[in-house]
């Protein structure tokens, strides 16, 4: 089996037709490969040579310890001391010995168990029997004890008499101890209680009208803008609002007014956030962070109270940045939603709106925010005046991905086999996140291996892992299986280099990894935005051409070929409706119905049509078409191959994984007139 090297990659854009062109896998029916991504091709690796560049100073002190509290330290003390008071009157309470009635206290003294006996004036009497167990009785005073004193002699009983004091108050406060305890405990929960709600915070509300934002002062050492890799055309965008925060007397002298908030939208893990604390290191100024959710609690008014005083401790100190992370969860539409006649959330939003309305611009304040649903946010936060711009943050490029791949790579070791640049080119669609993942993924691996460098093959075996799933060596396929899986697959690598458009192949396995029992990779050769009728066609092509080969050499399919057929379908159906491909259906373009356009959620697109049913119909008919026309090319061209077919499949359940060269040389071999046994019946 020869070595491999192997890389991964995505799908480009989740908002373009990409979402469903990837790689084709054998898989059974009820898989979900949503997140499907492409592939990319066997290639050699280069050495590189990263230049650890310093960052924007030392790394920040940790803040000092808080300074301990007297009058907590009291309070504390005052509680335990109480609840010891409290645990200390239950025990005095507690029973520890048994009650007799005066009958078996008698006939435990005729039985000569009895110990020792203590009388006193009211008849009480307790003792101590022979196994050490103590006793309490009650005497009968109105009879004539004479007889038990005998007995008791005659038994050899110690006897003793006390005289109980005649105040009841001692057993009267002994009892009335633990409610006074617990009284007192009460009383001081509620004083602790009041001074929190009371005792200051804005709207009366104390800590829980406070805001929880947390600070970063202008003086400590923070994340600057080539901390930020990539993204060159966005930190332009808001380096503006850098300068004017340092210099806003320029602004001022030209009559032009700086912006009063912008708005970071893009998919997760883009490194809003990031850029976010960016432009508060480069403006050096105080940044308070705060996340949406951190206004709204479970009491009437925090919202609104948290939201000015958020705004009250940047009006102390100018110029300064809040950040509004997840701003959705309190900026979403009014009235969508609510069943009730008061909502708190729009009670937070109102305020929200009133204080980026309100605050004056010559303070120096300025209101970052973050979201990845731009499309649930109010339009009154929208509107010029309070987010005054709109920074589209989308998934990185290529070159992008380069140099974020360059600052995860900062402090490892990496083999002269890893080259960032083919790392790039593997990635399309790869977030920040994503990348920071892979990275520590391949890290994750040379330690399981028990090396310290990071290598071509970590990298590899990352990919794997985050795209496919972890690779089960107990999931052995039958031998049947195999050969199917085998035929499956070659199916789509033939198709793959025999269509003109299609991506050319970078690796064929027969491996399970998760839940996929083989996959056939390819490596797009550029990063596409547009795509062609004929690269869709062949795309077609190649995600029905395992099914294809299974009716070519097997003369009938399996469910082997149902993920497939999902992702074919929903390539054909946005080709008849929403790109207007289709010769019966015509130059229209319905859309695909879901709002929430930077996420590939399509669950409730079906629920919405804007057609009739008859429109449907004919849509269901077209994709039909296409997709039957699909399968017969499909069959055609393996059918004219079926010798490389064979070979093909028969490598494959020899040696389990090839790269895209085996497929060529199975072509080229053809072409030259090799005929191999053929697999199965036709």
């Amino acid at each position: 089996m020869r070595r491999i090297e192997r890389l991964f990659v995505p799908l480009a854009d989740p908002g373009d037709p990409s979402e469903d062109l990837g790689a084709a896998g054998y898989r059974g029916p009820d898989t979900d490969r949503s997140g499907e991504r492409r592939m990319i091709t066997r290639t050699r690796f280069f050495s590189v040579h990263l230049s650890r560049s310093a960052r924007s100073g030392p790394p920040p002190d940790p803040p000092p310890p808080p300074a301990p509290s007297s009058g907590l330290w009291w309070q504390l003390v005052a509680v335990a001391v109480l609840l010891g008071g409290l645990v200390v009157a239950l025990a005095l309470q507690t029973p520890t010995s048994s009650t007799l009635s005066y009958s078996d206290f008698v006939d435990r003294v005729d039985a000569g168990t009895v110990q020792q006996v203590t009388i006193d004036d009211r008849g009480s009497a307790y003792g101590t029997l022979s196994d050490d167990t103590e006793f309490v009785t009650q005497l009968p005073t109105a009879l004539n004890l004479a007889g038990l004193d005998a007995k008791l002699r005659a038994k050899q009983v110690q006897v003793s008499a006390e005289q109980t004091d005649d105040s009841p108050w001692a057993a009267i406060l002994l009892s009335m101890l633990p409610f006074v305890v617990f009284a007192g405990l009460l009383l001081w929960v509620g004083r602790r209680a009041q001074r929190a709600f009371s005792g200051g915070g804005i709207g009366g509300m104390g800590a829980f009208g406070r805001s929880k934002a947390r600070v970063i002062e202008a003086n400590r050492p923070t994340t600057r803008f080539a901390d930020v890799a990539g993204y060159d055309g966005v930190k332009q965008e808001v380096s503006e609002v850098v300068d004017f925060l340092r210099d806003p007397e320029k602004y001022a002298a030209a009559g032009a007014k700086g912006p009063r908030g912008v708005l970071m939208i893009g998919p997760p893990g883009t490194g809003k956030t990031l850029l976010a604390r960016a432009v508060a290191g480069e403006a050096e100024v105080r940044f308070l962070s705060v996340t949406g959710s951190e206004f709204v609690e479970m009491f009437v008014g925090v919202g609104a109270s948290r939201v000015r005083d958020l705004f009250e401790q940047a009006r102390k100190s100018p110029p300064s940045i809040i950040f509004i992370d997840e701003i959705d969860a309190i900026g979403s539409k009014r009235g969508v939603g609510t069943y009730a006649g008061n909502d708190e959330r729009e009670q937070t939003l109102n305020q929200l709106l009133a204080e980026m309305d309100g605050f004056d611009q010559s303070v120096g304040i300025v209101v970052l925010a973050a979201t990845n649903r731009p499309e649930a946010l109010d339009p009154a936060l929208l509107r010029p005046g309070r987010f005054d711009r709109t920074v589209v943050i989308p998934l990185p490029t290529q070159s992008e991905r380069a140099a974020i791949l360059a600052v995860h790579l900062q402090g490892k070791h990496f083999g002269p086999d890893v080259d960032l640049s083919v790392l790039a080119r593997a990635t399309p669609g790869f977030s920040g996140a994503d990348l920071a993942n892979l990275v520590n993924e391949a890290a994750i691996n040379a330690v399981r291996d028990d090396r310290t460098v990071i290598c071509a093959d970590d990298l590899s075996s990352a990919r794997d892992r985050l795209l496919l799933g972890r690779r089960e060596s107990a999931n052995a396929l039958l031998p049947d299986e195999r050969t199917s899986v085998a035929v499956h697959e070659s199916g789509h690598a033939l198709l793959a280099a025999l269509c003109p458009h299609a991506d050319p192949v970078a690796k064929v396995t027969i491996l399970p990894a998760g839940m996929a029992l083989g996959s056939t990779q390819q490596l797009p050769e550029v990063e596409r935005h547009l795509y062609s009728e004929g690269y869709l066609n062949d795309l077609l092509t190649v995600r029905v051409g395992g099914r294809a080969a299974e009716l070519v050499v097997f003369g009938e399919g399996s469910t082997g070929a149902a993920d497939d057929l999902s992702g074919a379908t929903r390539i054909a159906v946005r080709m008849v409706r929403e790109f207007g491909l289709s010769e019966a259906f015509g130059p229209v373009g319905y859309g695909s119905g879901d709002p929430n356009y930077l996420h590939a959620d399509t669950s409730e697109r079906s629920l919405v049509r804007p057609y009739s049913e008859h429109t449907q119909q004919l849509v269901d008919r077209e994709v039909a078409r296409l997709l039957r026309a699909a399968e017969e090319r499909a069959v055609a061209l393996l059918t004219q191959h079926r010798a490389a077919l064979d070979r093909l499949a028969a490598i494959l359940v020899e040696e389990e994984t090839v790269d895209g060269e085996v497929v060529l040389d199975v072509l080229r071999a053809e072409a030259d007139g090799a005929r191999p046994q053929r697999l199965g019946t036709t």
